[in-house]
């Protein structure tokens, strides 16, 4: 049995950058598990419409 996993998760958010305003996209969250409860978000990022991955830092999430 591990005591540490590390998983990605894939959800659909609604989030605003200011160059191109409301936009909904897909975020990957990659996240470290310590015997299945989770401990730290590792790193999140978001696809492009024309496939570029980027950082999740330059946009805001929409409540």
């Amino acid at each position: 049995m591990k005591l540490l996993k590390v998983k990605r998760i894939t959800k659909t958010e609604k989030r605003y950058s200011s160059t191109m305003g409301k936009l909904t996209t897909q975020v990957t969250y990659i996240k470290l598990y310590l015997i299945g409860l989770p401990l730290k978000t590792l790193h999140k990022y978001r696809e492009t419409y024309y496939g570029e991955v980027k950082d999740c830092e330059e946009c805001v999430l929409i409540a």
